[in-house]
């Protein structure tokens, strides 16, 4: 499972096994740099390479990317798009299943709290995966958390168990879910 937190100036790469059991271990967490002051086509081919490379040496199953959502800052926006972008692009062309997460639905996941801050992120993903430091700079955390949530929530996780199968909070979440496309 790789999830990547997509952005232009740092793009956050984190790379996790999950267990049937729900236990998880780090493969690889990273972030790859592109000059703010590069042409843009340079710095999605800066972003491009480093997911590829990433794609390439873990073999992920699948792969989880931030959805991105509209802020305030246009150009913030648009990086993030173009990055997302990319990961999308590059999961295609590896023939392997995407899939997209708002920032609340993954901390709602790690955390347990939509609303959580990056601290609160960072200091979860440390604790689920065992880590002795927590994941910096947050590109990193966030990108591991992607990541765990797609595993712990991934699309088909409600859908494919039977309803008896699914615990309390499963349900409540594809509640959730199901509620928010009405």
């Amino acid at each position: 499972m790789i999830g990547i937190d997509p952005g232009l100036t740092r793009c956050g790469v984190g790379v996790v096994d999950v267990a049937p059991d729900r236990s998880a271990r780090l493969v690889h967490v990273g972030v790859v740099r592109s000059a703010p002051d590069a042409r843009i086509e340079k710095r999605l081919q800066t972003i491009a390479a480093g997911i590829r490379a990433a794609l390439e040496e873990f073999m992920p199953d699948v792969l989880a990317v931030e959805r991105v959502f509209a802020q305030h800052n246009r150009n913030t926006v648009m990086g993030t798009a173009q990055a997302s972008g990319i990961a999308l692009l590059l999961a295609a062309e590896h023939g392997i299943p995407a899939d997209t997460h708002t920032p609340t639905e993954v901390k709602a996941a790690i955390t347990g709290y939509g609303a959580a801050d990056k601290l609160q992120v960072q200091t979860m993903v440390a604790r689920i995966l065992r880590l002795d430091e927590l994941p910096t700079p947050a590109d990193a955390a966030d990108a591991l958390a992607l990541a765990l949530c797609h595993a712990w929530r991934g699309p088909s996780a409600a859908a494919a168990a039977p309803a008896g199968a699914l615990t309390p909070a499963q349900r409540a979440w594809a509640d959730a879910e199901r509620g928010a496309r009405r």
